[in-house]
């Protein structure tokens, strides 16, 4: 069965939840927001970082042709057990990594309890106030990229 360790993780109620939360989210801010679930890796991918990983994913979906280059992913790889936020260079022009390690930490601490789909809630609704903070809704704001769980 394809993703069979994706769903040991998730089922399709946690992705509409994750989904209706980046909506929600985007209702305030221009930033666009995407999370990818991966539960495997291609050859070509063996041997590179989790870094790497979420930049190749960043690229795929498009978040680098944003308006205000305001993309940000939430990036992560079950197989690895490893996750990483990824934000373009609007959003890293105003805040530094560190905050999203911050962020990926508090969802470390909720994934090692198991509250997996509870972690990436809490992780975006902080990512979504301090995109908030620094990129609110402007008049003239269009949702540029789906707010649908990549899987």
């Amino acid at each position: 069965m394809a993703n069979k360790l994706l769903y040991h993780f998730f089922d399709d109620d946690d992705f509409l939840m994750i989904s209706g939360k980046i909506k929600e989210i985007e209702k305030i801010t221009s930033g666009e927001i995407r999370v990818a679930l991966k539960d495997s890796l291609s050859f070509r991918e063996r041997n590179k970082s989790i870094k790497e990983l979420a930049g190749g994913e960043f690229i795929r979906l498009g978040m680098h042709d944003t308006r205000d280059k305001t993309g940000i992913l939430l990036y992560i790889n079950l197989k690895l057990r490893k996750f990483y936020i990824l934000a373009d260079d609007g959003i890293n022009n105003k805040v530094e990594q560190e905050t999203w390690n911050n962020i990926a930490a508090g969802m470390e601490a909720d994934f090692q309890i198991g509250q997996y789909t509870m972690g990436i809630i809490k992780a975006l609704d902080k990512v979504g106030s301090i995109l908030n903070e620094h990129f609110p809704i402007m008049a003239d704001d269009t949702n540029e990229l789906s707010n649908k769980v990549i899987v």
